[in-house]
């Protein structure tokens, strides 16, 4: 039997690639037509070789959804400057964010299940340049509602992180999918916590607008990198687009593995979304009155909370889902009304406010990875679909929490967002009691 290999690499700047060879299996009597790499998709029957995947392919992979990501939640602590100049009031300041979101959450249940259609590759770096067309069109409009539409166009395009993910999947060996799972989206969950400061201060030295400029900048680079080395994945077999979109209905109904972790998370995405809209709003009123330069660096202190990614993926792996759940849902719950432990405005308050920002993104990180872990075990052929319509759950469920977060700020101030925040994730492991605690292991050995 012959071997499909490709190489796989890092690029380090004005340095050459760190380069690792990978093989897999080619059916007998087939001969691969180009002379790029290609990977398949792996058959269950057990026939191939274990697939393994580089260290440095991880890091790529890694970056590269956290550069994308990054994108969705730039405007988050800007909705002020960019609804100023957009002349929005403060109440509908939040659909700002909410627009993105939706975009996103469209993509992954449209676009995301093209990863199971398409060779991969050439998805992504399509969709990553689609990202810097978007972002230099945000700039360039003049209104609020065109400026919405490029906001939906952002989220849409950024989707090409959830076909990472799932290809990353691929390629990991079975005992140790949830640490590689769980390493790539580490670099996602940094991305989108990071992009709260890097804008703020971005926005301090220059302007919203050179935020943007910057982005697509990048996203032009990622992309050309991204041709160079990822290894072409075509899928296998190729189903129609109309029977993918089809199959995903079915897919809600016969999965209460989905279902489940898909509901959790839209809670525990919800309160993050909530939370990270508003905070900017409170930091920067009379109660504490920080400026943009001081609010990225409180957001910067929030996201030591990714390390979360990681560690879930391991947990994972190991057999504890449950009770890692069960804490995630926990601490999400109780970082809220930690903020009335001390005199609002008070150094102390500003100080609980952090430590709530990392607890909050610690919960919400662990609980997506330990979801996409569990449900990635449900076969690897719908593997792009099970991740979009987990992920477009969730992110209808942070769109749903921007908007209210936003308003209820604006209606009844700080307290109606911390009580807000702190039942979302009560209600979530209410849920979460009800499931059986053999639900997951019957789930997989249906899979197998």
């Amino acid at each position: 039997m012959e071997h499909i290999c490709f190489q796989t690499g890092l690029l380090i700047a004005f340095g050459p690639p760190l380069i690792s060879r990978q093989c897999f299996p080619q059916p007998e009597g087939k001969q691969s037509k180009s002379l790029e790499p290609v990977l398949t998709s792996i058959p269950r029957s057990g026939s191939v070789e274990e697939p393994s995947i580089s260290p440095g392919l991880t890091l790529l992979l890694a970056s590269a959804c956290g550069l994308i990501a990054a994108n969705l939640y730039y405007a988050q602590p800007l909705i002020g400057p960019i609804s100023a100049s957009l002349g929005m009031s403060v109440e509908t300041a939040g659909m700002i964010v909410m627009a993105t979101q939706l975009g996103y959450g469209a993509g992954l249940l449209l676009i995301v299940p093209l990863a199971d259609l398409f060779e991969n590759r050439t998805l992504i770096v399509t969709m990553v340049l689609l990202v810097a067309a978007s972002l230099i069109l945000a700039v360039l409009v003049p209104s609020a509602a065109l400026f919405m539409v490029s906001a939906l166009a952002i989220g849409l395009c950024s989707v090409a992180v959830q076909i990472l993910v799932p290809y990353a999947a691929h390629m990991a060996p079975a005992a140790k999918r949830g640490q590689v799972v769980g390493n790539v989206m580490s670099g996602l969950m940094f991305g989108i916590m990071l992009a709260r400061p890097v804008s703020s201060f971005l926005t301090e030295l220059m302007s919203w607008q050179a935020v943007y400029y910057l982005s697509s900048a990048v996203m032009v680079l990622l992309a050309l990198t991204l041709r160079r080395v990822l290894p072409q994945r075509i899928p296998h077999p190729k189903p129609r687009y109309r029977d993918l979109l089809a199959s995903m209905h079915r897919l809600v109904l016969t999965q209460p593995i989905l279902r489940r972790r898909a509901l959790y998370q839209a809670a525990m995405f919800g309160v993050f979304s909530l939370f990270w809209t508003t905070v900017p709003l409170y930091l920067s009123g009379p109660a504490f009155r920080l400026s943009h330069g001081e609010i990225a660096l409180f957001a910067l202190a929030g996201a030591a909370g990714a390390v979360a990614a990681p560690i879930a993926g391991r947990i994972a792996d190991k057999g504890w889902s449950r009770p890692a759940t069960a804490f995630a849902m926990l601490l999400a719950s109780v970082s809220f009304p930690m903020v009335f432990l001390a005199p609002e405005g008070s150094s102390w308050a500003l100080g609980l406010l952090v430590l709530g920002a990392v607890l909050i993104d610690f919960g919400v990180s662990a609980n997506v990875i330990i979801g996409q872990r569990a449900i990635f075990t449900l076969g690897a052929d719908i593997r792009a679909r099970l991740n979009g319509l987990y992920m477009a759950t969730f992110f209808f469920g942070g769109a749903f929490g921007s908007a209210v977060g936003a308003w209820a700020y604006a209606e009844a101030g700080w307290s109606a967002v911390v009580w807000g925040g702190a039942i979302a994730p009560l209600l979530a492991l209410a849920y979460f009691a009800t499931e059986h605690p053999d639900l997951m292991r019957e789930a997989a050995q249906e899979a197998a």
